[in-house]
């Protein structure tokens, strides 16, 4: 419930993380995919009774608004945050101190404005071009979730304090290993056998923008965690188009 409350607006118990301590949550990262395919299933709902009346494009951007009301825009904060400060020509100090800023800059605004635009794409893409939708629906969120820990195994927090800092470089190598297996084999279920080049397209992408972050601003952050919980979410469904 912790997890859910932490990762979602869903209404969940006040008191769901009352009596947890700061190590207790790095236990959490099972569910990970678990919630993925919850915010999965909020999507596809809403998509599911809105295309045939409202067509394929309306559809699309409601699951995609659903997907942003879900998660409270959590993810997308990342991205502008991010996406301000590792865009900058400014050194690590510096760009940590504008990812830090609440005030959303112009490769902030453009970022989410573009993911937006692409995710909305993408799914109106594949809705006419024949893909079944469920599936796509319900195994973006919950591989995008999965895919999440590669950014917090074994990775430096770049920062002092923050959210981020209850995960990053926190997860035990069992942790790591199990809830990427409960991803893989949850988006194999959903998508099929063929979906693993999708799957490791994004793993390929995912590793690339770790290390990009390291290199940029020496660790990883909470910010960073939702700029890549984004990436991933787009990866996939293009990766799934292209194939």
């Amino acid at each position: 419930m912790a997890t859910l409350q932490f990762l979602t607006r869903l209404p969940v118990p006040a008191n769901a993380s009352a009596r947890m301590s700061v190590e207790d949550y790095p236990r959490g990262v099972y569910w990970f995919p678990v919630i993925g395919l919850i915010v999965g299933m909020c999507c596809t709902v809403i998509y599911m009774l809105t295309a045939s009346a409202l067509g394929p494009l309306m559809a699309a951007m409601l699951a995609v608004t659903t997907n942003v009301l879900v998660t409270g825009a959590f993810h997308l904060n990342g991205l502008a945050d991010s996406c301000d400060g590792l865009f900058s020509r400014a050194g690590r100090a510096r760009a940590l101190e504008i990812m830090r800023d609440s005030r959303i800059g112009t490769y902030g605004a453009a970022a989410v404005i573009l993911t937006l635009l692409i995710r909305v794409g993408a799914v109106y893409q594949m809705s006419v071009s024949g893909y079944a939708m469920l599936p796509v629906l319900l195994a973006t969120p919950l591989l995008s979730r999965g895919m999440l820990l590669i950014l917090m195994f074994r990775q430096n927090y770049a920062r002092e304090d923050g959210l981020g800092n209850l995960y990053i470089g926190k997860i035990c190598p069992r942790r790591f290993v199990f809830t990427l297996l409960i991803t893989l084999v949850g988006v194999v279920l959903l998508c099929g056998v063929m979906s693993l080049i999708a799957v490791a397209v994004t793993l390929f992408a995912a590793l690339m923008f770790r290390s990009a972050v390291q290199e940029k601003i020496g660790g990883q952050t909470g910010d960073t965690l939702g700029a890549g919980n984004e990436l991933f979410e787009i990866v996939f469904l293009l990766a799934l188009m292209w194939h």
